[in-house]
C-alpha cells in the first residue's frame, strides 16, 4: 500500500491550565500547573521522544507557558538564593517552617491527599499508611499532632506519586526516596524540589526541540482561553439550545476587540517561547462560531483550526440534512467561505475512547482496539481521498485514570499506530500538506466539543452571573483605561482583564461539579475581578464578597468534572 493511500490519522493533546496565581496575594492558590508539568506534560514530552516514528500535534495556552516559566522561574531563584517559593505546597519541600496555625497546617495536609486514590496513593505502601493517619489528623481538633516530619513526609510522597512514570522509572534519586519510604530530612526534600525544578524547566524546551526536529506541531490556543463565540455574540449560544436562559447583558461590551487581543497575544506568547509563529489554533474547547473562524483566520493568521464532530453535524444540519447523515461528511477538512483556513473536526467517538473508555483496560489491548477503529474508517474512506482523522483532548487530565499515568497505553498506542499499514500518523500541517480538498461550510453552527454546544459556559443561573459580573467590570475598564496615561497600567489592566475572561471560571459553575471545586473557582474568579477593580482604582462591587455557585457534594461527576464526554448518550 502507497503512502498515499494510508489513512492520515492526527493526534492532538490539548495542554491547558488557568491562571491559578491569586494576583492579591502572589501566591499559587492551586498546585495544578507544576504538579501536570512534572506528571504529564513531561510523561508526554518522552513518549515522543521515544517513539521518533510518531508524530502528533501538542497544543499550549499561553497562560500555561507563562505560569510554567515563572514556576520554574521561582524554584531557581528558591535553589540559588533563598528566594520564597511561590506555592505553598510546594514550599513544604522547601527549608521554611512549616505553618503552626492550625487551619493553614490542616489545609496543607488535605492538599496532600489530592490525587487518584487507587492510582496515586494505594499504589505506594508508606503513601497510604499516611494518608490513612491524615485520616485521623485531618481535623482542626486533631491536626497539632501531626509533626513537622509527618508533614514533611506526606508532602515528599505527594510529590512523588505526582511524577510521570518516565521519571519514575529514569530518575535515581525517586527511587532512592521511594526504598527509603520514610523520615525524609529536610535535604533530601530539597533534592526533590530541585528535579521538580528541573522538570518544570525542561517543558517548553523539550516540546520546542520536538517541533524543531518535525515530530511534533505546536499550535495555541487564544492567550487566556476564552469562549470567542460568547465573546463576539451571546446569542450564539442558543445555535445549539434554541430555549437557552441568557445574561442580564445583552452582549459581552467590545467582546471583537477582545477577541482579536487574545488572539494577537497568543500568537506573540508562543512565538517567542518557540521560535516560531503557530501554524494552528485550538480554539477554547473547540469553541467555534462562523464570526470565531473568521476571526482566527484574519486576526491570526492560521492555517488550520478544529473543533468538535458535533458541530460539525449541527452546521451540516443547517444546511444539507443529508450530508450530516452521511459517514463520509466526517473526518475530513472543512472551510467557511472568504477564508484560507482548513477546519478539522474530531472523532468524537475516538476521543472519548481515548480520553475516558480506555483507562479501565490494558495499555496494548486498548491501542490495538484503537488501531481497529482506525483501520474500520481506513476501509470506509477511499484510499487517496480528503479524509483524515482527528482524535483531540487534553493532554493532561485523562492520565492519572490510567494506571502508572497511561505508560503502556501511551508507549503502545504511538508503536502500533506508526506500524499500522492502513494509517499514516501526521500533524495537521502535514494532512493540509497532503493536499486535502477542504469542503465548503457555508454555515457554521456554533458549539464546542461539549456536547456539540456552548451550555458548559453558559444558561446555568450561576454561569449567568458571573457573566454579568464580568460584563460590568468591562464597562467599568470602558470607562476608565481610556483616561490612563500611563501604557504599563493600561497593559497591566488589559492582561487582567483577559485572565478574567477565561472559560475556566464558566465551566465550574453550576450545582452539577463537585462543591470542593466550585468553591476554589469561585473565589479565584472573584479575586481576579477585585483585582481588575484595584487596576482601574476602583471599589469592588459588594456583590463580589458573595459566592456564585456553591456545587454539590454528591457530584457524580466524571473525572471529578475537569473532562467531559462529547455525548451524553
Amino acid at each position: 500500500m502507497s503512502t498515499n493511500a494510508r489513512l492520515p490519522v492526527a493526534l492532538l493533546w490539548h495542554m491547558h491550565q488557568p491562571q491559578y496565581r491569586d494576583a492579591l496575594t502572589g501566591e499559587f492558590t492551586l498546585p495544578w500547573t507544576y504538579l501536570h508539568a512534572i506528571k504529564d506534560y513531561t510523561d508526554m514530552a518522552a513518549h515522543l521522544e521515544a517513539n521518533p516514528a510518531a508524530r502528533a500535534v501538542v497544543n499550549f495556552t499561553p497562560v500555561l507557558i507563562e505560569q510554567v516559566e515563572e514556576i520554574a522561574a521561582s524554584i531557581g531563584a528558591h535553589l540559588q538564593g533563598g528566594a520564597p517559593l511561590p506555592d505553598p505546597v510546594l514550599a513544604l519541600l522547601g527549608p521554611a517552617p512549616f505553618p503552626v496555625d492550625a487551619e493553614h497546617r490542616l489545609a496543607l495536609l488535605l492538599a496532600c491527599l489530592r490525587g487518584h486514590r487507587g492510582h496515586m496513593i494505594e499504589r505506594f505502601g508508606p503513601y497510604r499508611e499516611l494518608a490513612t493517619l491524615a485520616q485521623t489528623l485531618g481535623t482542626l481538633e486533631h491536626i497539632s499532632y501531626a509533626s513537622d516530619q509527618f508533614m514533611r513526609d506526606i508532602a515528599v510522597w505527594y510529590h512523588l506519586a505526582w511524577l510521570g512514570e518516565t521519571v519514575r522509572r529514569t530518575a535515581p534519586l525517586v527511587a532512592r526516596l521511594t526504598e527509603r519510604g520514610r523520615d525524609f530530612t529536610v535535604a533530601e526534600a530539597r533534592e526533590l524540589l530541585t528535579l521538580i525544578g528541573e522538570l518544570v524547566g525542561r517543558v517548553v524546551p523539550r516540546y520546542r526541540a520536538l517541533a524543531e526536529r518535525g515530530q511534533c506541531e505546536l499550535s495555541v490556543t487564544p492567550y487566556a482561553h476564552p469562549i470567542i463565540p460568547l465573546l463576539l455574540d451571546f446569542g450564539c449560544a442558543r445555535d445549539a439550545v434554541p430555549s437557552m436562559v441568557l445574561p442580564e447583558h445583552a452582549h459581552y461590551p467590545g467582546g471583537e476587540a477582545r477577541a482579536r487581543w487574545h488572539i494577537e497575544e497568543a500568537v506573540r506568547v508562543f512565538t517567542r517561547a518557540f521560535g516560531a509563529a503557530p501554524a494552528g489554533c485550538w480554539p477554547a474547547e473547540g469553541a467555534v462560531s462562523a464570526g470565531t473562524l473568521e476571526l482566527l483566520a484574519s486576526a491570526g493568521g492560521f492555517r488550520w483550526t478544529a473543533s468538535s464532530a458535533g458541530v460539525l453535524r449541527g452546521s451540516l444540519l443547517l444546511g444539507d440534512p443529508a450530508a450530516a447523515d452521511d459517514p463520509r461528511s466526517y473526518n475530513r477538512p472543512y472551510r467557511v467561505p472568504g477564508t484560507d483556513m482548513d477546519c478539522f473536526f474530531r472523532d468524537d467517538l475516538i476521543s472519548d475512547l481515548v480520553g475516558f473508555t480506555y483507562a479501565t483496560w490494558r495499555g496494548d489491548d486498548a491501542a490495538l482496539n484503537l488501531a481497529s477503529e482506525l483501520g474500520q474508517l481506513a476501509q470506509r474512506y477511499p484510499a487517496g481521498g480528503d479524509h483524515a482523522v482527528l482524535i483531540a483532548l487534553d493532554g493532561e487530565n485523562a492520565w492519572e485514570h490510567y494506571p502508572f499515568n497511561g505508560y503502556y497505553f501511551l508507549s503502545s498506542l504511538y508503536t502500533t499506530l506508526a506500524q499500522d499499514p492502513r494509517i499514516e500518523l501526521l500533524t495537521l500541517s502535514e494532512c493540509r500538506a497532503r493536499g486535502l480538498k477542504a469542503a465548503p461550510l457555508p454555515r457554521v453552527m456554533a458549539g464546542s466539543w461539549v456536547h456539540g454546544s456552548l451550555a458548559t459556559w453558559m444558561g446555568d443561573a450561576a454561569k449567568n452571573r458571573a457573566w454579568d459580573l464580568l460584563c460590568e467590570a468591562k464597562e467599568a475598564f470602558d470607562r476608565v483605561v481610556p483616561g490612563m496615561s500611563d501604557p504599563l497600567r493600561r497593559a497591566a489592566a488589559g492582561r487582567q482583564l483577559a485572565l478574567c475572561e477565561s472559560s475556566d471560571w464558566f465551566w465550574w459553575f453550576g450545582d452539577y461539579n463537585p462543591a470542593e471545586a466550585v468553591s476554589q473557582f469561585d473565589q479565584l474568579y472573584r479575586r481576579q475581578l477585585v483585582t481588575l477593580y484595584r487596576h482601574l482604582n476602583l471599589e469592588p462591587p459588594p456583590r463580589l464578597s458573595q459566592p456564585i455557585s456553591a456545587g454539590t457534594t454528591s457530584s457524580g461527576a466524571e473525572h471529578g468534572g475537569v473532562m467531559r464526554r462529547a455525548s451524553t448518550s
